[in-house]
């Protein structure tokens, strides 16, 4: 069989060599260093035989983390089967930051068992076993896994004929597509991180299964580094810190709807500040829907059919009646009441709405999934023609944003669904084409996720990474060719034709709610000036000798629009001092007899050993360009 290399060279191979073997054929250390490899882009193991000509890219340790983690995912399992020999299995998939296993076991676990778990793992790994892939036809997998209903779930939704892939190692068997690391030897650097109940695939009429999270890393330097990122995450913990910094308060009276306090309001508020400033830049008109509106409505749009269990109703005058779990379906109204020509495209309509939706009570997590949200919505109407270039002023728009946050991001073009989806064809790839043409031009890359679009039309998400190197998805471009025909918009367009527009949803920061838990996290806290519920904090030494010299300086800030408090509590000056770097306010000024005698400030920032003194009016110079320096509207 030929073989073509990533240079594009050409080797004949014996049929049925594997990766392992033809990087040996090259040199002992390639050999060495593979892991996997993609054969024709498909993932196959080291060791799986070739049997056809093929493309063959070699995987390293740098590229296979999730490799190394769905192993790991099965390891955990090898160890539970050791353990409790009547364990059933779900699925143990590789996930961003490690992997997971459902469970069906019999005793309650809890992470008081991880460390006689991890040791039976260590056990399993350092009898560097191999993973042996066997394939196997459907009456042979179920006899396998006879004893494991969620197995045999699994299998019998296969066509009679699949041929099915099982992994084996040392005695444990497992239902798996693949591939794996060549041996459990590379799995020495583990660890289980979590548990949680999870219900049989995602459905809560399923039974509970246990969820073990863990995660593997090639090297002892790389598991410590992260497990130091996940205690530094547990001190960051939005719900920590919304309630130390005074930002909001979660309450049994209404779970899942989070009640903003004074300087949670200053917060969001100075976030909707920014974002208005930016869009009324760029071109958008904000209009306002009604937070309530009819069972027709909901109909034409499709929300009652498909979304019904998650909205909140109610009857008005014998009239079903639906709070909005998504603005859509009113911007749809809006564009419909005028008359629109091609001359008046793009239309660009922002609303910053406020949704409800049914979450389930265990899935509620402090801001990250409430009930009640602002989604700082935005549809764009268009002729064909504009996908392009509207496409690209709204990455452009993205990376502008997203970056005075100190966010990265990773773009993603979910494609065409295999089976449910609206439209022709043609028209799906025109605009798979459009979006990814527009990340080109943007200069972007990205990743394709086949199939996986709206049913609706093709989408790009926005996959941004905080501080904690976690990912969230919060942006999203989605081309809609399904609400324009539902509600029959039109445009009248240069022949005088009606024709239908094509629509842009698009949320940037997505749930307002979310996006500032990220950002308490991501921030840990301390954030940037001019976001800062409290920006200064002026600190008199000496109230009776200082206090009306601080008072005057308080009253210039406030009147330049700077958020400053004056701390005359009959409190020791170390303890007011210790209390603003714990709120992490961004400037402590303090204020004693050498300050007034010469006019200046004493200033301290958030995070700075080193102390400045400036006179009134240089601090005022030097607040004002750091808030101006983020947030900015240029």
């Amino acid at each position: 069989m030929k073989i073509t290399f990533l240079d594009g060279s050409v080797k004949e191979f014996k049929d049925g060599a594997s990766a392992i073997e033809i990087a040996a054929s090259i040199s002992p250390s390639l050999a060495k260093k593979t892991i996997f490899a993609l054969v024709n882009e498909e993932a196959y193991d080291a060791s799986r035989p070739i049997m056809q000509d093929a493309k063959l890219e070699l995987k390293f340790k740098e590229d296979a983390f999730s490799v190394l983690n769905h192993s790991c995912a099965h390891l955990l399992a090898a160890a539970i089967k050791a353990m409790y020999p009547d364990a059933c299995f779900g699925v143990g998939p590789a996930i961003e930051e490690g992997f997971y296993y459902d469970i069906a076991v019999d005793v309650k676990l809890t992470e008081a068992d991880f460390a006689a778990i991890e040791k039976k793992m260590h056990e399993i790994a350092n009898k560097d076993l191999k993973n042996e892939r066997i394939e196997v036809s459907k009456d042979e997998a179920l006899n396998l896994f006879k004893n494991d209903k969620y197995k045999c779930e699994i299998i019998n939704e296969l066509p009679a004929d699949a041929i099915i892939s099982v992994y084996k190692t040392g005695d444990y068997m497992d239902l798996c597509r693949g591939p794996h690391i060549p041996s459990t030897k590379y799995l020495g650097h583990f660890k289980l991180t979590a548990i949680s109940g999870a219900y049989w695939r995602g459905d809560s009429k399923n039974e509970q299964l246990t969820r073990i999270y863990g995660v593997a890393f090639f090297s002892e330097e790389e598991l410590k580094n992260h497990l130091n990122i996940l205690e530094e995450r547990a001190k960051r913990d939005h719900r920590k810190l919304g309630r130390e910094l005074g930002l909001f308060m979660l309450s049994e009276y209404g779970p899942g709807f989070p009640f903003w306090l004074p300087n949670g309001m200053i917060l969001k508020n100075s976030l909707q500040d920014y974002w208005y400033k930016v869009h009324t830049r760029e071109g958008y008109k904000f209009i306002q829907t009604p937070m309530m509106l009819n069972r027709e409505l909901w109909e034409t749009s499709g929300h009652w059919m498909n979304y019904r269990e998650n909205m909140y109703t109610t009857v008005i005058d014998e009239t079903d009646f639906a709070i909005k779990p998504m603005n859509c379906p009113g911007g749809m109204l809006v564009y419909k009441r005028d008359i629109h020509s091609y001359k008046d495209l793009p239309l660009k309509l922002g609303e910053l709405g406020l949704v409800h939706r049914h979450e389930a009570s265990g899935a509620l997590n402090g801001l990250f999934r409430v009930r009640c949200f602002t989604q700082d919505d935005a549809h764009i109407f268009m002729r064909e023609d504009q996908i392009k270039e509207e496409v690209a002023n709204l990455i452009r728009l993205y990376d502008e944003i997203y970056s005075v946050f100190n966010l990265s991001y990773h773009i993603e073009l979910s494609t065409r669904p295999e089976n449910k989806y609206i439209g022709s064809i043609d028209v799906w790839n025109k605009a798979e084409e459009a979006l990814a043409e527009a990340c080109k031009a943007s200069g972007k890359e990205f990743k394709i996720n086949p199939g996986d679009g709206a049913f609706y039309g093709p989408k790009l998400d926005f996959k941004l990474r905080d501080s904690m190197n976690r990912i969230w998805q919060c942006g999203t471009i989605q081309l809609d060719m399904n609400l324009p025909e539902r509600f029959d918009l039109t445009y009248i367009d240069e022949n005088g034709e009606k024709v239908r527009p094509i629509m842009l949803h698009r949320a940037l920061l997505g749930s307002f709610e979310r996006f500032i838990g990220i950002l308490i996290e991501h921030f840990g806290g301390a954030f940037p000036t001019w976001l800062a519920p409290v920006q200064v904090k002026l600190i008199p030494v000496n109230n009776e000798a200082h206090l009306d010299f601080v008072n005057d300086i308080h009253n210039k800030l406030k009147a330049l629009g700077i958020r400053a408090e004056v701390d005359s509590r009959d409190e020791k000056l170390g303890y007011k001092i210790r209390e603003a770097q714990t709120k992490k306010i961004p400037y402590q000024l303090v204020i004693g007899d050498k300050e007034k005698e010469s006019g200046c400030v004493n200033v301290r920032r958030y995070g700075e050993e080193k102390q400045n003194t400036l006179s009134v009016d240089e601090f005022i110079k030097h607040i004002q360009k750091d808030i101006e320096s983020l947030g900015k509207c240029k």
